[in-house]
């Protein structure tokens, strides 16, 4: 997989005489697969303490779910949670520092917090005065600027931790790329330093150029990915997901949808890149856990061709009118948003009051 690390090779040895603080999971890997941070102090950086983000340091907590700190398993190093009592690294925390190191795999849609884990870790260097280095890695689900989608962030009423700043909600950029955006607009202070990816071209993609690398519990796979800046936006109402397995946001359900009837009005609507199917299922835990849910799914027959924003959209639309009388918005709690309310305004970036 293009890495960062393979163009900024550890014998440049800018880090001598340095304490260093990485931010990363288990995640994060090399080109070779092995753990960033297992690697880095193989090759002699000095890390002294690692920070986490949501789902924690294994990549594999529950989604929303407070994550304690304590010591990493792995180097048996200090670990700082950046998604329990704290989202953002303290003036504490990096007063022995002298550099940041931000290593996290990113998915390209707003409302996935690896982002807004960065854009935390950044101001936290910036008001400190620490240096930050982004490993920058490629966006699986591609970076071809035309194919942005969907509404840009309304800040003033729906700024939250799963959109902080004026971004398309697929944005169709590399974090690197979008730290380099943030520091020249928002913080021209911070001493930031990107470490590009080699032999990665925009119009990559994850499933035929590279291989994916699972991210969190629910995006096991490329075609979860692919779908997420669309069918995330289910979180924010009463349909279930079907996050517990392979098919977690390529497919949904409800107790209450008729799927032949749902398969049929989403297919006139000829999505590209897609075909849709009746389906019914019983999810194992989330909303509706253990009860027959019929829905649709999303069978990807056409990556380059998908538009996943415009198909969460129409899919929400269609739910609408066929089901005015089930269709509600759900709570959606949160370490970041402990009541749950407000989600899908959050997730579209639009609406809020």
């Amino acid at each position: 997989m293009p890495h960062a690390l393979g163009i900024d090779p550890p014998s440049s040895r800018w880090h001598r005489g340095q304490r260093l603080a990485l931010v990363t999971n288990d995640a994060a890997l090399t080109s070779t697969g092995e753990k960033t941070r297992a690697a880095l102090l193989r090759e002699g950086f000095p890390v002294v303490k690692i920070f986490s983000p949501e789902h924690g340091i294994n990549a594999a907590g529950e989604d929303g779910a407070w994550q304690s700190s304590g010591t990493d398993p792995l180097t048996g190093l200090p670990l700082i949670s950046l998604y329990g009592d704290q989202l953002a690294p303290s003036e504490e925390d990096l007063k022995d520092i002298n550099c940041v190191i931000f290593d996290i795999p990113d998915i390209g849609c707003r409302f996935y917090t690896y982002l807004w884990t960065m854009t935390y870790v950044m101001e936290s260097c910036a008001r400190d005065g620490k240096p930050l280095v982004i490993l920058d890695r490629p966006n699986p689900i591609g970076a071809d600027l035309s194919k942005a989608e969907g509404p840009m962030l309304d800040e003033a009423h729906c700024s939250s931790f799963i959109g902080r700043w004026n971004i398309p909600l697929k944005h169709a950029c590399t974090l690197g790329e979008l730290a380099q955006y943030f520091q020249a607009t928002r913080m021209p202070q911070l001493n930031l330093r990107v470490i590009h990816v080699s032999d990665y071209t925009r119009n990559m993609m994850a499933g035929t150029d590279f291989p994916f690398t699972p991210t969190s519990p629910a995006i096991q796979n490329i075609n979860s990915a692919l779908l997420y800046p669309g069918l995330g936006l289910l979180e924010g109402v009463n349909v279930n997901e079907n996050r517990d397995n392979s098919l977690a946001f390529q497919s949904c359900g409800a107790p209450w949808i008729r799927s032949t009837e749902l398969a049929a009005e989403l297919s006139k609507h000829k999505l590209p890149g897609l075909d849709i199917r009746p389906m019914t299922y019983t999810p194992q835990s989330g909303l509706y856990a253990y009860e027959t849910c019929h829905g649709v799914k999303f069978n990807i027959t056409g990556p380059a061709a998908l538009m996943a924003v415009d198909t969460g959209i129409k899919l929400l639309q269609t739910l609408g009118a066929l089901y005015p009388d089930h269709l509600t918005e759900r709570l959606y709690k949160t370490v970041a948003n402990p009541e749950g309310k407000g989600h899908l305004e959050r997730l579209v970036g639009v609406g809020g009051q």
